[in-house]
């Protein structure tokens, strides 16, 4: 396969982790200097940390598909350390579905005291599509796995 068969996915990778990037310096340090009310900032801080924390395994994910990229760009899409960058990746997803379930409860406080229950759902979206990555991941190891136990068996049947 040619080495910038994957260049665009490669682009697209390190584009959806410069603005959360961005968001982590610029965007979430500026939040507890500047509230938006004053009385909500023992509600506000939980929030932030689980959305710095939620950081990690974004970038570890992202790091991860990076890798797959790069093993695909190799001929080794069909080995074990392929189906092992998709396990990282369903963990990773797995984790900030987590941990913004944890988030979810000082959304909804936040929510409460501000009257604003779209809120609620605007808080519910990263669980959702963090466990839709976490799933087609999932299916996406299971069958990768597969795939890589025919090779296995036609190599040795040869």
């Amino acid at each position: 396969m040619k080495q910038g068969s994957t260049l665009f996915l490669k682009a697209a990778v390190t584009f959806m982790g410069i603005p959360i990037l961005a968001l982590c310096i610029f965007g979430l340090s500026w939040l507890p200097k500047n509230p938006f009310n004053p009385d909500y900032d023992h509600i506000l801080y939980p929030i932030l940390i689980g959305m710095y924390v939620s950081v990690i395994p974004y970038f570890v994910a992202l790091f991860q598909a990076f890798k797959l990229l790069s093993y695909i760009d190799k001929n080794q899409a069909f080995s074990e350390l392929s189906v092992t960058a998709l396990k990282r990746i369903k963990f990773c997803a797995m984790t900030i579905s987590g941990l913004y379930v944890v988030i979810l409860p000082f959304v909804f406080l936040v929510a409460e005291l501000d009257d604003a229950p779209g809120l609620v759902i605007v808080g519910m979206v990263p669980i959702f599509a963090s466990m839709v990555i976490a799933v087609f991941a999932a299916v996406l190891q299971r069958l990768l796995q597969e795939a890589i136990d025919i090779k296995s068996e036609n190599d040795l049947v040869v």
